[in-house]
């Protein structure tokens, strides 16, 4: 995984572009109605999605496995505090969340390493801390490319293995929280593959850590 996101950030710089999904900017608005003032972004790339949240005055913390990206993060988002780690391993930030945003993300695992993942997220969330995250959904075009390696997991691409989410998956990931609200929605991105929409999901939890 290291290893496929360093080349391709060195191969291909800001990928995504400058602007943020419009997943960040719908997010953003549920944070500000919910007063959240301290973020946690888990794959927080080159900073094209927490440039936005740390520009509304949210203190922002991001975890990025990319060198490459971490370096371009410097630049693009001097105000979000990065640190160069696999999202799998969150031992080490000091402190609590009130709340994490992860775009496109969660996916990229097999379901063990998934269901760790939230559970960290939720580790350094304060109480009643929020979580927003968005993953792939069934209906992507890309759904059933390469050989199947887990139910509804497809390796299209060496060592990058893709979960595609329906409603009620993406609900079972987030059992013991409580959620507020899941959807679909369609994010434009133009980058080495040329324009293309992508079918997300998305779900937006809360927390009772007491």
């Amino acid at each position: 995984m290291n290893e496929y996101w360093e080349q391709r950030y060195q191969a291909e710089g800001k990928i995504w572009g400058d602007s943020p999904s419009r997943t960040a900017v719908y997010a953003l608005e549920l944070f500000k109605k919910n007063g959240v003032k301290k973020l946690l972004v888990p794959g927080s790339g080159y900073g094209r999605n927490t440039r936005l949240f740390s520009a509304a005055g949210i203190k922002v913390t991001g975890v990025e496995i990319s060198l490459a990206a971490c370096g371009m993060a410097l630049q693009f988002d001097p105000l979000t505090r990065v640190y160069q780690s696999s999202v799998l391993d969150l031992s080490f930030l000091p402190g609590k969340f009130d709340a994490v945003y992860c775009f496109n993300v969660l996916h990229l695992f097999r379901e063990y390493d998934r269901k760790r993942f939230i559970r960290q997220c939720i580790a350094h969330l304060k109480n009643q801390g929020l979580m927003f995250f968005t993953v792939f959904s069934e209906k992507e075009p890309s759904f059933g490319q390469g050989a199947q390696i887990e139910p509804n997991t497809f390796e299209s691409k060496p060592g990058r293995p893709v979960h595609y989410f329906s409603d009620d998956d993406l609900k079972a990931h987030f059992k013991g929280t409580v959620i507020i609200e899941t959807g679909l929605m369609e994010d434009a991105e133009n980058h080495g593959e040329g324009p293309h929409t992508h079918v997300l999901r998305y779900i937006f939890a809360r927390v009772n850590t007491l």
